[in-house]
């Protein structure tokens, strides 16, 4: 239904183009050929024809596509706010109007100074008010969507090398910037209304996935802010750019096979990453004495007061924890090997793993085949079912891929995997398996602000952490 919608709003916006063309004395076809149809316009309009080569720039071309249709709005005597934001959201409604309507006739080349001048309009206190914040709510929009974005720290499952009230920006243009895949939504906010509630955005328009040459492809071990694959299940079941944003570390890149053994990850059977910030949680015993909740809370250690004591920590802070003169023991909580845990990936009694003994599995890649059997379908069913959108099902005599019987799949796309640094404390790819490339939203570059809610009057801000990088 998108696509007829959508087909339906282009047949539209060419018709408006086609008549406005031929009143200003151009062949109606020339409206239906892309960056000529620019081209012409620009001609129309008075504008230099070297202007059609911005087109070709990332991020300037949509503020050089939009100003030339205003432009060419604005030949046609249309000067009034409206007129101008109808041409942004409206556009297959009034060119077409305007195209058929007797009244509106081509006056002349409306960027150059003998336009100006043969037609004065003097904007009003109140239109310059609007202007200005229309162009203010486009640009940020743009900016935040495909440049970069703020980003907050919601929970612990990233501390300590990213803690909660970490205020980042988030970078759109390290790989590619996401063109949205559903356009038509309310300016600023994800998927809620502020205020009201209810959805931020109009599934009417819906676009393939698409994405922007970047500066790089995404490195094992990079923070990474991308939507939460799960909501694409009831109740959300939202769209993908309006799932709610996650972030975590890379571990695992297309191609990769990962394992844990005893909470420490292995990347193509080697040692993986270990964020020199990241923690653990470790029962801590003590001669009878306790711990000071205080000197706790001063360390920002999260833990849970009582004998054993939990505490989670990072290496430094366990050496620390060690040495105190009345603990007497501290062993980390790791998961015994073989144990199968409840709601830990694929949630499946083939496979018996936990959060720290997992795999080995093989991350998804581009153009990989993975051959469908007992032993795979378990790991790889949702991944060919919901993110890559085919029919699979199993039958007495094998499995049917869209209605055809097959014995191996080939991948689509490309998939990561995801964890936190908190490894006790995050949800995370153990829980919900990989993360699709059209997932990803950006590169997290550095804390700019960072607000502890715990802090004193004068400690609310860790100055500390201010423009501090991300690794």
């Amino acid at each position: 239904m998108g696509y007829i919608v959508f087909a339906i709003i282009l047949v539209l916006i060419h018709f408006g183009l086609w008549k406005l063309f031929v009143k200003a004395g151009r062949h109606g076809w020339e409206s239906l050929i892309p960056i000529y149809r620019e081209y012409v316009i620009a001609k129309i309009t008075g504008r230099p024809g070297w202007w059609i080569a911005l087109l070709l720039i990332p991020i300037v071309n949509i503020f050089i596509f939009f100003g030339l249709y205003l432009d060419l709005v604005k030949s046609f005597g249309k000067y009034r706010f409206w007129e101008h934001a109808a041409t942004i959201f409206l556009p297959f409604v009034v060119l077409p109007f305007w195209g058929n309507d007797l009244k509106t006739a081509y006056l002349g080349k409306s960027a150059t100074p003998e336009f100006r001048k043969e037609h004065p309009y003097k904007k009003s206190v109140a239109r310059e008010w609007a202007d200005a914040i229309v162009f203010a709510v486009v640009a940020a929009t743009l900016i935040r969507g495909f440049l970069i974005e703020a980003y907050m720290i919601p929970t612990g499952s990233m501390e300590k090398s990213l803690l909660v009230g970490d205020f980042l920006f988030v970078s759109k243009l390290n790989y590619g910037p996401r063109v949205p895949m559903t356009p038509v939504a309310f300016p600023f906010a994800h998927h809620t209304m502020p205020l009201t509630g209810g959805k931020a955005y109009w599934e009417g328009i819906k676009l393939k996935y698409n994405r922007l040459p970047g500066f790089q492809q995404i490195e094992r071990n990079d923070v990474v802010v991308f939507n939460y694959p799960m909501e694409a299940d009831p109740p959300f079941s939202r769209p993908i750019d309006k799932r709610e944003n996650y972030i975590k570390r890379a571990v695992g890149i297309p191609g990769d096979t990962l394992a844990l053994r005893e909470a420490q990850v292995y990347v193509n059977g080697k040692k993986g990453f270990n964020p020199p910030n990241g923690q653990l949680d470790y029962y801590v015993y003590t001669d009878g004495t306790g711990l000071n909740p205080k000197r706790l809370l001063d360390m920002r250690i999260e833990h849970h007061l009582r004998e054993p004591y939990l505490l989670f920590l990072t290496d430094k802070a366990y050496d620390e924890v060690k040495n105190w003169a009345n603990v007497t023991k501290i062993i980390p909580n790791i998961r015994h090997r073989d144990m199968a845990e409840p709601g830990v990936f694929p949630s499946n009694p083939l496979y018996a793993w936990n959060i720290d003994n997992f795999g080995p599995i093989i991350i998804p890649k581009k153009g990989w085949t993975v051959s469908l059997d007992t032993l795979t379908m378990p790991l790889y069913e949702r991944v060919i079912r919901v993110y890559e959108g085919n029919e699979l099902e199993s039958r007495e005599d094998g499995y049917y891929l869209n209605g055809n019987k097959a014995d191996s799949y080939t991948f689509k796309m490309d998939y990561y995997w995801m964890m936190g640094d908190n490894r006790h404390n995050s949800e995370d790819a153990r829980t919900w398996g990989f993360v699709p490339e059209d997932h990803i939203v950006g590169k997290a570059l550095f804390v700019w602000l960072s607000w502890d809610k715990d802090g004193t009057f004068l400690s609310k801000i860790r100055w500390n952490r201010l423009f501090m990088g991300i690794k």
